[in-house]
């Protein structure tokens, strides 16, 4: 998975703070009572309401490598627009290709 800027910039300058944060989104992001696809689904929700732009790019496509399907993706976005208006649906328009 692509990991964001800051991310990467964290790791280099703080390798073993990186190392657990690694580490903890390796154990949380798998299957568990949540499969990897939802959770990364509520990810996708929770980039689109802090209006991310570039984290709701990333993650939709995560959700198409795990097997998302564009509908599950538009009714996330649907839900995003319910809980955060316009902005979020804004920031949630960027998980559509360009």
């Amino acid at each position: 998975m692509e990991r964001p800027a800051f991310i990467e910039k964290m790791e280099i300058n703080d390798v073993d703070f990186g190392d657990q944060v690694r580490g903890l989104g390796n154990m949380l992001m798998v299957d568990g009572a949540l499969s990897a696809k939802t959770k990364t689904l509520m990810t996708l929700f929770g980039e689109a309401l802090i209006r991310r732009d570039q984290g709701v790019k990333m993650v939709a496509g995560v959700a198409r490598n795990l097997g998302a399907t564009e509908e599950e993706i538009n009714e996330t976005i649907r839900l995003a627009f319910l809980m955060g208006g316009l902005p979020a649906l804004a920031a949630a328009s960027a998980a559509y290709p360009e």
